[in-house]
């Protein structure tokens, strides 16, 4: 039944809800409704432990993110009046929430401490963030540096700066009595290639060369003699999940989870730019064979590293330093660097040995 109000003679329903705000009302329920459609998508793939297809895995990146549009639709939800919006969107909330706790394992081993070490991964974006990594490196002084899109003048770079016998501390500025050495890498181990294809491992230890993993992208492998101790390492940079390269994207993380698999039991490190989260079904299966990352150890398992131009306010973490049992992680720190779209990462890890 309608009726017509006596001020302005808008014709109203029953409920007293004046035809024109009614139009309004339906298309502030269909919004919310496209909405809340949008984020159970990439929560149902989440739920089913797939990565799916384009935009599902760009998407699940930024899964915690998922909780702005569910919060847009809600508020819609509720000023349109609209009760299944609204179970609908706490039901998705609620999801998200479950979703953003950190995963993988914590338990960290017991046993005797052998050997401390200290891991840096950056990616330095074709080489352009070199000399900020370098100096990063005095500073930071890590026993392994992990680094990704090292093109030829980096490589060159980090071997002048790095590779050779240091400079005395007062011309190097890495110590107060003008004496001490600066740091040195004198060992390396190098896929060589233009702009993201190149990448390098440096190292303080002696280093034998080691199989990497055969990749768009260059990802070595080495194994390192700390004071007698056996580590291996295996850098991580596999093609990132753009929509026209999804197959080679999973291939390649397929393969690193096949490393993980076979050297577990082993001391291993496997750090770098992953190009993928948590929230991705490709990465967790890595985790899964009982490799730990590292910054879930130490609680920062959600700091993101990319994009650096957002992060840490906005981004998501797709670089890792990943361990094999034995190994606890005791501090991590995220460093930004210029010139770069990608934060670096320093992880500082004891290896322990049963007695």
């Amino acid at each position: 039944m309608r009726s017509a109000t006596a001020e302005t003679g808008e014709w109203t329903r029953d409920d007293d809800v004046p035809l024109s705000r009614r139009g309004g009302t339906r298309a502030g329920a269909w919004f919310a409704g496209l909405l809340l459609l949008a984020v159970s998508v990439v929560l149902g793939c989440r739920v089913a432990d797939t990565d799916a297809v384009t935009p599902v895995p760009q998407l699940l990146a930024f899964l915690p993110w998922l909780l702005a549009p569910t919060g847009i639709a809600l508020l819609l939800a509720a000023l349109s009046r609209w009760r299944v919006g609204l179970v609908w969107g706490v039901a998705a909330l609620g999801v998200t929430a479950w979703y953003i706790e950190p995963y993988g394992k914590t338990m960290e081993p017991g046993g005797v401490p052998v050997a401390e070490v200290r891991v840096l991964t950056a990616n330095v974006e074709f080489g352009q963030a070199t000399d900020e990594l370098i100096g990063t490196v005095r500073k930071q002084r890590p026993d392994f540096v992990f680094v990704q899109e090292c093109e030829q003048t980096c490589e060159k770079a980090l071997q002048q700066a790095l590779g050779r016998k240091a400079r005395r501390a007062e011309d190097a500025g890495s110590a107060e009595d003008g004496k001490s050495e600066a740091v040195v890498y004198p060992y390396r181990q190098a896929v060589e290639g233009p702009e993201s294809e190149g990448s390098v491992i440096l190292s303080r230890h002696p280093l034998k060369a080691a199989k990497g993993i055969p990749a768009t992208m260059g990802m070595p492998g080495a194994t390192a003699d700390v004071d007698g101790h056996e580590i291996r390492l295996q850098l991580a940079h596999p093609m990132p999940p753009l929509p026209a390269h999804l197959d080679t994207w999973r291939k390649e993380l397929s393969a690193l989870r096949d490393y993980a698999a076979a050297n577990v039991g082993r001391p291993t490190v496997v750090a770098g730019d992953f190009n993928a989260s948590q929230d991705h079904a490709a990465f967790r299966r890595i985790l899964d064979t009982g490799f730990m990352d590292g910054a879930r150890l130490t609680g920062d398992t959600r700091t993101p590293t990319w994009p650096a131009l957002t992060a840490p306010p906005l981004g998501t973490q797709i670089d890792h330093v990943l361990v094999s049992r034995g190994f606890t992680a005791n501090r991590t720190r995220f460093l930004d660097l210029d010139n770069t779209d990608h934060r670096a990462l320093v992880v500082d890890l004891t290896l322990n040995k049963n007695p």
